[in-house]
């Protein structure tokens, strides 16, 4: 089996536990995954496959986007519901205030990551000194909000909820304390739902039930995407019959003799085809030596 296969993650497993009754459900044991979701989130988790596990650290920055509920008069330590909650006593906005509050946090800004994150400090993993009561000095950092938007909003209850497409790293619930912050109210994230991510959607996805009936009936495999499609950010290069040959041989090819190639930014990898229009894998380029080099294969190759 290779390829993707996307997932809609319920309410309570880790994506491990996903991974791990996938393994169980396909008898295999090559399986990865592209992102980390929280437990308490749900939605949409592309399962890499057999060729397709290369990928794990080559993915773009951007493409993921989320529904996220968030409940303005509360803080927490984690910065959500499932932590130790402090009402404010704040009074509720309404909703314009709320629209206008969200204005500052669209396009790059710095993020403050939170104590409870899997980062590490002097080699410890932030959540571990949160949970002996310990707070250490971060560095902010930069992530992009590309899309950010008040779905709803109860001026009464103080709850609302956020439509919000985001670069790799950003955490939506220090998104939700920044905007509860900025109101002077606080804020929690009280809900989180990833609806796309990698160039998939949450209409590609299958619970862990219709995966198994469908391994059940022999059907599963035509459900797994290809492994391009993680790519789709990528600019996309198209070999001759030589060059392809050149290519899965390993040879560093003349970006000269490519059309196009010379305009594409050496800043991401490429996604290279072969003469007949067959996805190959990625290279990257090298302006200065005018090289196009192999980064990973994504096909089966023989010998």
């Amino acid at each position: 089996m290779n390829g993707v296969l996307c997932i809609d993650k319920p309410e309570g497993m880790t994506s491990f536990d996903v991974i791990a009754r996938l393994r169980r459900i396909t008898h295999t044991r090559r399986i990865g995954h592209t992102g980390t979701l929280d437990p308490m989130a749900t939605g949409l988790l592309p399962v890499l496959f057999g060729t397709a596990t290369k990928a794990c650290d080559l993915m773009p920055e951007s493409g993921k986007r989320y529904r996220a509920a968030f409940q303005l008069g509360v803080t927490s330590d984690t910065e959500d519901i499932w932590g130790t909650l402090s009402p404010t006593g704040a009074a509720f906005p309404e909703k314009e205030a709320v629209e206008a509050a969200l204005v500052p946090f669209r396009g790059e800004i710095l993020q403050l990551p939170p104590m409870y994150s899997a980062l590490s400090v002097g080699g410890k993993r932030l959540y571990e000194l949160a949970r002996e009561g310990k707070t250490v000095e971060r560095t902010p950092r930069p992530v992009t909000i590309s899309r950010l938007d008040l779905l709803a909003y109860d001026p009464v209850s103080g709850r609302g909820e956020l439509d919000v497409a985001c670069s790799k790293g950003t955490y939506i619930r220090t998104l939700c304390a920044d905007l509860g912050a900025s109101l002077g109210t606080g804020a929690v994230m009280a809900a989180l739902r990833r609806t796309e991510a990698c160039g998939f959607t949450l209409g590609d996805a299958l619970t862990l039930e219709e995966a198994a009936v469908r391994m059940e009936a022999g059907t599963l495999e035509t459900s797994l995407l290809p492994a391009e499609q993680l790519f789709t950010g990528y600019p996309a290069l198209k070999l001759n019959e030589i060059q392809t040959r050149m290519f899965l041989n390993g040879v560093r090819l003349d970006l000269g003799r490519i059309p196009g190639a010379l305009t594409f930014s050496a800043d991401t990898p490429w996604r290279i085809y072969d003469f007949q229009g067959q996805f190959l894998g990625l290279g990257k380029g090298f302006p200065a030596e005018k090289e196009l080099r192999l980064l990973k294969f994504f096909i089966e190759r023989n010998g």
